[in-house]
């Protein structure tokens, strides 16, 4: 009989005072004799549980006996919980957490509930992206997202200047070794990288959640339009053998190695938001990589290159003279 199973047990009859053996065993995902079993052991190891007999009956903790196994302050139930209760979390400690939040005590259940939906790890990584700095605003995003208030939130996209909006904060997700904020806004769900945040101001305004909002497949919805989007475009090229580790570290899972070339080069292909991004990504790598395709990202490579000539040549003449 496993101890894991009777702690389980001894923790619900705790939280719900009066149980039935058929809603001890759906809780701990065994047959009602087991269920059974397991109250009978209880007894029988010194534990105050009885059988209460007939209509309405079940099992209770004589005079309402209590074991608190934490003693963990909110800050601390919120915390474990932030730290554990993703999606990627293993079956066992899945389990753990169900049986802590049984001993965690009344008042502090909402908040530890509420931090086990908080963030999630999105286990699927194709960039191969080590993980990044995330800015000095998690905190307090995190913390909306526990209290569940709403945020006026700095932004500024590559290029663009950093503007601001009211959004409903809903959770965070790691992946790709950054962070986002997924969070409610006049035009639906968006997700926001926390990298790219400039301010974070949380307001006296309560979140507007969805009804039935689920992070995990709030997320995989999010992920795979900023999916397609990330893999909008392909080129393909020619690179020198040695360029090949750099063009790992560049592209990750996004980088695709083809057959050896006659000259000893090797064709790749790569994906990236647009031909424009590819090209000038690859424009670093000078001769060692040639882009051959298709046509309109060796044009702008071609822009590039003439756009470059005019802003350097004139010092490297000056330099030769």
């Amino acid at each position: 009989m496993r101890a894991d199973r009777l702690v389980a047990a001894l923790l619900f009859l705790q939280a719900r005072g009066l149980v039935t053996a058929a809603e001890l065993a759906a809780e701990l995902e065994v047959s009602e004799r087991t269920a059974r079993r397991d109250l009978e052991a209880l007894t029988a190891s010194g534990v105050p549980v009885y059988a209460q007999r007939g209509r309405g009956g079940g099992w209770r903790l004589v005079g309402g006996a209590r074991t608190d196994l934490t003693g963990l302050t909110s800050p601390e139930v919120q915390a474990l919980f932030l730290a554990a209760g993703s999606s990627g979390a293993s079956p066992e400690l899945r389990s753990a957490l169900r049986k802590l939040l049984r001993a965690v005590p009344e008042p502090l259940r909402p908040q530890a509930e509420a931090a086990s939906r908080a963030r999630i790890v999105d286990e699927l990584d194709r960039s191969g992206t080590a993980m990044t700095a995330v800015g000095p605003h998690r905190t307090v995003l995190e913390r909306a997202v526990l209290d569940g208030v709403r945020v006026r939130l700095g932004y500024a996209r590559p290029g663009d200047e950093p503007h601001e909006r009211v959004v409903d904060p809903l959770g965070l997700v790691l992946k790709a070794g950054h962070w986002y904020m997924v969070a409610g806004t006049t035009d639906g769900l968006r997700s926001f990288r926390l990298g790219r945040v400039t301010s974070a101001e949380p307001t006296d305004e309560p979140v507007r959640r969805p009804a039935d909002f689920d992070l995990a497949a709030a997320w995989r919805s999010l992920a795979a339009r900023l999916e397609d989007r990330l893999l909008a475009a392909t080129v393909t090229a020619h690179a020198d053998q040695d360029a090949l580790p750099v063009l790992q570290r560049l592209f990750g899972g996004r980088l695709s190695i083809g057959r050896l070339l006659a000259d000893g080069r090797r064709e790749v292909e790569a994906t990236g938001p647009s031909l424009e991004v590819l090209a000038a990504q690859l424009a670093g790598l000078g001769t060692q990589v040639e882009v051959v395709g298709p046509p309109p990202a060796r044009a702008h490579l071609a822009r590039l290159g003439q756009a470059l000539m005019a802003n350097y040549g004139a010092a490297r003449e000056a330099m030769i003279r």
